[in-house]
């Protein structure tokens, strides 16, 4: 297996430009424009876009494996500083309120989930492990069930996902979160 080179200089901060300005995009609900504009957009070259990414879903999971990565480095975050049950909440609650602000990338990327599930199997399994680790620190702590797994948890995630653009959909995610929570938590008899 060979490792990718490592970008030049010029050449990171191009990239960092087009996923930056794809980010901005999608987040407005803009999947549909013309793909060279993306580059115009972000004030690169065409040849730059292409260069990077090659496709206009190539550009989606870039954007989407950034958002992954920054949310399981929250979720890493949130387990060092505060109860396993707080890590939890705060992560769950997080999600939800990074979706709700979110809609138009959500869109993007439930347009790039009908074209590309690979991608997006391998960050759910990245997403599930941050998951499973807030879950066995509080098995570990005593205040969740060790009867319940991350599947439970993320199939409430996948529900709050699909139903994010319809209305009243942040009350009712903030009420599956509330719902999951509850669930979890240990009943001492």
């Amino acid at each position: 297996m060979t490792t990718a080179k490592p970008l030049r200089a010029d050449a990171r901060r191009n990239r960092d430009a087009l996923l930056a300005k794809a980010r901005e995009l999608f987040a407005e609900g803009c999947f549909d424009l013309r793909f060279d504009d993306f580059a115009r957009l972000a004030g690169v070259g065409t040849g730059t876009l292409y260069r990077h990414f090659p496709t206009r879903e190539a550009l989606a999971e870039a954007v989407y494996r950034e958002e992954l990565t920054a949310m399981c480095a929250r979720a890493r975050e949130l387990r060092a500083t505060l109860s396993a049950t707080e890590a939890l909440a705060a992560f769950l609650r997080g999600f939800v309120s990074h979706l709700d602000a979110n809609q138009g990338l959500a869109r993007t990327l439930a347009t790039l989930m009908a074209t590309r599930s690979g991608t997006l199997a391998e960050g759910g399994r990245e997403l599930g492990q941050a998951i499973a680790d807030l879950l066995a620190a509080g098995v570990e702590e005593g205040a969740i069930r060790d009867d319940v797994g991350v599947g439970a948890v993320m199939m409430a995630l996948q529900g709050i996902c699909m139903a994010c653009d319809q209305p009243g959909s942040r009350a009712d995610a903030d009420g599956t979160v509330t719902l999951v929570l509850d669930g979890l938590r240990r009943r001492t008899s």
